[in-house]
């Protein structure tokens, strides 16, 4: 629970609407991070007792890439939410496009 309060605290300083999204967010990294470490426990690779040469990745590596990615994108999304520069070009991109109407 450290590390969320420690996460949560990082997202104060963001408006209102943006932390409504990311508080969710932040119970989902904190969980991410603790099944990584979970899962860095367990065998990634399975070597052929009779030909070391055959290797197969076990299953506990796949979870782990699986989970890694659900990581970084969710700690990419924050970081973005986080120093996303005021007046960048998104906004003004987002602007532009409720413009155009689609008929």
């Amino acid at each position: 629970m450290e590390r969320e309060k420690e996460l949560l605290e990082i997202i104060e300083r963001v408006d209102a609407d943006k932390k409504a999204v990311l508080t969710p967010l932040i119970a989902d990294i904190v969980y991410m991070e603790g099944r990584l470490q979970e899962l860095r426990k367990l065998p990634f690779i399975r070597i052929h007792p009779k030909d070391m040469a055959r290797q197969q990745v076990t299953p506990a590596a796949k979870q782990y890439k699986e989970t890694m990615q659900a990581y970084l994108n969710a700690v990419k999304v924050v970081l973005t939410a986080l120093y996303r520069n005021e007046g960048d070009g998104a906004d003004e991109l987002l602007a532009k496009l409720k413009e155009f109407e689609i008929s």
